[in-house]
């Protein structure tokens, strides 16, 4: 047990960031976020463990009452042989079946996408943070912009009053 203990307190929370997805909270607005587990065969989690992997065009459906991530990449492992996985296969989410109904009506409302966010190691195992988000119109992202770039002109601002030059 003092063995784990070691391990856990390397590392603040336990997390290791794998992958993230800047460009989601770009282009969606995410109302909610929740963690699930993920199904993932021994090369695929030695290809994480190295940092090689992408979620910029992944997304996660609902089918026959199971949640799946598609179309996100994992590179193959280097020093895998003929049990190498296929680099965008399709992989099971691991949740529980109150949250998994709750997501289910939330989606059939439309409108909406569950968008993976970030990829992570935690305790040791892989889990994957998923956005429930709506898609940004061009002119939501234009605001969004403007307004970033005011809040960084009042903080040079601030920064330079308190500096005593402004």
């Amino acid at each position: 047990m003092a063995r784990n203990k070691i391990i856990s307190s390397n590392r603040p929370g336990g997390r290791q960031i794998i992958a993230s997805n800047r460009k989601a909270r770009h282009d969606y607005s995410i109302l909610d976020t929740f963690e699930a587990g993920i199904a993932l065969t021994g090369t695929e989690v030695k290809s994480l463990r190295a940092g090689r992997a992408s979620l910029v065009d992944g997304f996660a459906t609902i089918t026959d009452h199971e949640l799946w991530l598609r179309n996100v990449h994992i590179a193959e492992y280097a020093e895998g042989t003929w049990t190498n996985h296929a680099p965008r296969r399709v992989r099971k989410l691991l949740v529980h079946r109150m949250e998994l109904d709750r997501l289910s009506a939330k989606l059939k409302e439309g409108g909406l996408a569950l968008i993976p966010l970030s990829m992570y190691f935690k305790e040791g195992r892989v889990k994957v943070e998923l956005g429930l988000g709506r898609g940004k119109k061009s002119y939501d992202k234009r605001q969004d912009m403007a307004k970033r770039d005011a809040d960084r002109e009042l903080a040079r601002y601030a920064g330079r009053r308190a500096k005593g030059m402004g």
